[in-house]
């Protein structure tokens, strides 16, 4: 190169812009083809945002004006700030919920339902105070409950729910006998007082008369005998308010005791009969035909038809 040449002939010499010159351009000085300092990295030279990913894009002129900033991301249908209407830049929206692009603001959310459960609270506390004092004030017009329930729980006036009554029993010796008969101990095993038991049945005549005063209702009821049997089968009449039973009364051996064997041949028999309300009688007597060899411990009623 000639000494004083501002043209672009020697590496050492060459200027990047001596495009720019009048006496450059003379020379032969070309705009760069490459990136400067990186020959071949950038092709051709590229409005600033121009370029798109995924799209073939047409070159920019040279000199042109950018419209996008280069390396940004993606969006063709980005604008510049000031290329929208009015030329004022827009604000940016936050994502719902004020938080850099999370959900929504659950943390808020949380308070704003715990004070609405608050306010449910002191109200429903607030109207059970009031409640406490109506009822206060109206305590001394109205009957409280369990007022109520005491004299609900008490007696029926009328009668209607009377307790259920014991139904009696008796011992040998508070039977009514008639003459010739008595009370004996001798034979064990009776359980009457004392260990007492009637004796003198087996005379023709011969009657134990058993008076109720309180029966409850009128009804069916069992009545129960304890006899004694010397190991043979007795059987009796029975008579209620006066008036014969159909059947006899059995008194049978059912111990299986041996024959004229008086400690072992206790037992118990039953009949089914029909009392009246309050006073009754039941008697045990020997009539014709029947066997009347026993003797007489006990007499029980229990209500109904029963066996046992």
């Amino acid at each position: 190169m000639t000494p004083g040449n501002s043209g672009a002939s020697t590496p050492e010499d060459d200027d990047p812009f001596g495009y720019l010159y009048a006496d450059g351009q003379a020379n032969g000085a070309q705009p760069p083809t490459g990136g400067y300092g990186y020959p071949g990295s950038v092709n051709r030279v590229r409005a600033v945002g121009e370029r798109q990913y995924g799209q073939q894009q047409a070159p920019a002129g040279y000199g042109q004006v950018p419209q996008q900033g280069y390396g940004q991301q993606p969006n063709p249908h980005y604008a510049a700030p000031e290329t929208a209407p009015g030329g004022a830049p827009q604000t940016r929206q936050s994502p719902p919920g004020g938080g850099r692009g999370r959900g929504p603001n659950t943390k808020g959310l949380l308070i704003g339902a715990i004070a609405v459960v608050a306010a449910v609270v002191i109200g429903i506390t607030i109207a059970m105070m009031n409640g406490d004092s109506k009822n206060d004030d109206t305590a001394g017009n109205q009957p409280s409950a369990g007022a109520s329930a005491s004299q609900s729980a008490g007696p029926d006036p009328s009668g209607g729910d009377k307790a259920p009554q014991e139904l009696p029993k008796s011992d040998a010796q508070l039977l009514s006998l008639s003459p010739d008969m008595s009370t004996s101990k001798e034979v064990p095993g009776a359980q009457s007082e004392g260990g007492l038991y009637v004796v003198g049945l087996n005379q023709p005549g011969a009657q134990v008369t058993w008076t109720l005063n309180n029966i409850p209702k009128s009804g069916d009821y069992t009545v129960f005998v304890r006899y004694g049997v010397p190991g043979e089968d007795a059987k009796t009449t029975l008579t209620v308010n006066g008036t014969e039973v159909g059947r006899k009364l059995n008194m049978a051996n059912f111990a299986g005791a041996e024959k004229g064997d008086w400690e072992h041949g206790w037992q118990n028999t039953y009949a089914w009969i029909s009392l009246n309300e309050g006073k009754n009688t039941i008697s045990v007597s020997c009539q014709d035909g029947d066997q009347c060899n026993a003797y007489l411990d006990q007499f029980w009623l229990k209500a109904g038809k029963v066996t046992s």
